[in-house]
């Protein structure tokens, strides 16, 4: 979100520099922010231009904002009100930069325990944008996985692979805690690991069949049931490594109502037995 708008501003073809407050260590964020004149700490064996100098007339992402010192917050407001900031041991330094920042903390809670400064919320709260998680946005996830599967087919030299229906339902009933970083890091494990180019449920690892939700959408009784049906066959074939007859004695069925079972929900097998 924060590099489409970027790209979509008059501030385009100027820098656009991430930063990742929460994978900074307090003793360094500073110094990563503002910069630092070589000498002015131990350690600091050279000049450092901080971020807000190096997206100078460009766009600053602040990611992760909620996780950012008290200290630090005020410095960064300072930068908001007056677009100068003083690098460690040097002089003052006028920058335009336009700021965007983004967290998953409820900051109006963290206001309350004293955690982030309400003048910087304010500061920060223009123009605000809520972005849903993946699991309120499941139709995104085909549309998602499609495009991670030829970004790293070319990164890896390799075909593009096809994510085959039953595996896409899968996807599409986790609850991708990790977000769309989680979707991408999956697929990318996918492209290099999946011998074959058909990419199937047995495929995918076993985490993503745990804590399975049914789609919400509406539909009939019997679209529920067969829903339902198809999950519970999923899981008793994950418990059993896919393997038919064992499933089958498991839930009670003859081997050969099981594999019409399979064929009429969709489910391809993986001929273990």
């Amino acid at each position: 979100m924060a590099r489409a708008l970027h790209a979509g501003s008059l501030r385009a073809a100027r820098p656009f520099v991430e930063v990742n407050c929460a994978a900074i260590p307090e003793e360094l964020i500073e110094s990563e922010l503002f910069g630092h004149r070589k000498g002015s700490y131990t350690g600091a064996s050279e000049d450092k231009r901080g971020k807000f100098r190096l997206a100078d007339e460009g766009t600053i992402f602040l990611d992760e904002v909620g996780d950012m010192s008290l200290r630090t917050q005020a410095k960064v407001l300072r930068v908001l009100e007056e677009q100068r900031f003083e690098p460690i041991g040097s002089a003052p330094v006028q920058v335009d930069v336009r700021v965007l920042a983004a967290t998953n903390k409820d900051l109006e809670e963290e206001i309350s325990a004293n955690r982030f400064r309400e003048d910087l919320f304010y500061r920060l709260n223009v123009i605000p944008f809520y972005v849903p998680p993946l699991r309120e946005r499941v139709e995104d996830i085909a549309q998602l996985a499609e495009f991670f599967l030829g970004e790293f087919a070319a990164a890896y030299g390799r075909r593009k692979k096809e994510l085959v229906p039953d595996a896409l339902q899968v996807l599409e009933s986790y609850s991708w805690p990790g977000n769309v970083r989680e979707l991408k890091n999956l697929v990318e494990r996918l492209v290099i690991m999946v011998p074959g180019e058909r990419i199937e449920s047995r495929h995918l690892p076993p985490e993503l069949f745990r804590g399975r939700t049914l789609p919400t959408a509406a539909g009939t009784l019997q679209e529920a049931r067969e829903r339902t049906e198809r999950e519970f066959i999923l899981s008793k074939l994950e418990e059993n490594a896919w393997n038919v007859t064992r499933t089958a004695t498991a839930i009670g069925l003859e081997r050969s109502h099981l594999h019409r079972k399979m064929k009429a929900l969709g489910i391809a097998s993986r001929k273990t037995g």
